[in-house]
């Protein structure tokens, strides 16, 4: 865990300095891989797709170990693997393209382009809100999650089939969709519930905990894998919403959606540095027990 900890420091430095290197990031050989699957379908095709490129990188890992400078080559090559997986652009620099675009369209189309094309955006404070929270879920807080429980492998894992589930440039068979999809949504679901009680803890509790309840109470049985978690943009919207309405007769100044992109981006550092300051508490525990 310590080392997955410094793995997840350096990588997330690197990309604040230097965020070019989230754009290096390419997906050819996975996707001629998933067109060479096309005789087959549904869940098979799935996991053939994402067996592959998780057994080569656990093979590359323990080959790696058993070199002379194992711990350093792993090191690195965990690196690789987050940096790799942390993508495809630089989180902050997608909301920083949003704070620093001239004028009104060009706003709008960053915000599109941090959210992705298959999720389009209204320009307003709540729907923008929601894009944020998911964008921070998928290109940071989820890989980071199952970086930290399953290392490379993990982290690679949830990038795959966040890409075979939700990019609708893969031409998959319906089937194969559908399980590639739940795939997905089971990858998003534990990262989703930790990062909706983060924002809960550090933005305005009751808002967010009240619209996570609600989106639960009002959600099927299998909403788990069936349904993405849409719990975390209920309850980032709530967390906006209770902010404008709490404006105190300056309702038009905070729903302006660039201050609360502000306001958001903050609570989603502090968020950040809670994560990571449990997993350092972990460390430290092992190190004391």
């Amino acid at each position: 865990m310590a080392i997955s900890l410094l793995v997840a420091l350096i990588a997330l430095g690197l990309l604040h300095v230097m965020p070019q290197l989230a754009h290096w990031r390419g997906d050819g050989l996975f996707r001629r891989w998933v067109a060479q699957l096309a005789d087959t379908s549904a869940a098979g095709r799935v996991a053939l797709a994402l067996s592959l490129p998780l057994a080569l990188c656990a093979l590359l890992w323990w080959l790696l170990n058993r070199s002379p400078l194992g711990e350093l080559l792993q090191l690195l090559f965990s690196l690789a693997v987050l940096l790799y997986c942390l993508g495809p652009r630089e989180f902050e620099s997608d909301l920083e393209a949003i704070l620093k675009a001239p004028d009104g369209a060009s706003r709008e189309a960053a915000a599109q382009a941090l959210a992705g094309e298959n999720a389009p955006v209204a320009w307003n404070a709540p729907a923008l809100g929601v894009a944020i929270a998911y964008a921070a879920l998928r290109r940071r807080f989820a890989v980071l999650l199952w970086f930290f429980l399953l290392g490379p492998i993990g982290a690679l894992l949830y990038r795959l089939a966040q890409t075979l589930g939700r990019d609708d440039s893969l031409r998959l068979d319906p089937a194969s969709r559908m399980a590639a999809r739940y795939v997905a949504n089971v990858l998003d679901w534990p990262p989703a519930q930790l990062l909706t009680f983060t924002l809960a803890v550090v933005g305005h509790w009751e808002a967010v905990i009240g619209a996570w309840r609600r989106w639960h109470a009002q959600a099927a049985a299998t909403s788990w894998y069936s349904d993405g978690p849409g719990f975390l943009g209920a309850a980032a919207q709530a967390d906006v919403l209770i902010d404008i309405e709490a404006g105190d007769g300056y309702a038009e100044e905070h729903s302006d959606p660039l201050i609360e992109l502000l306001r958001l981006r903050s609570a989603l550092l502090r968020a950040l540095l809670a994560w990571l300051s449990v997993v350092a508490l972990i460390v430290i525990g092992g190190w004391v027990g």
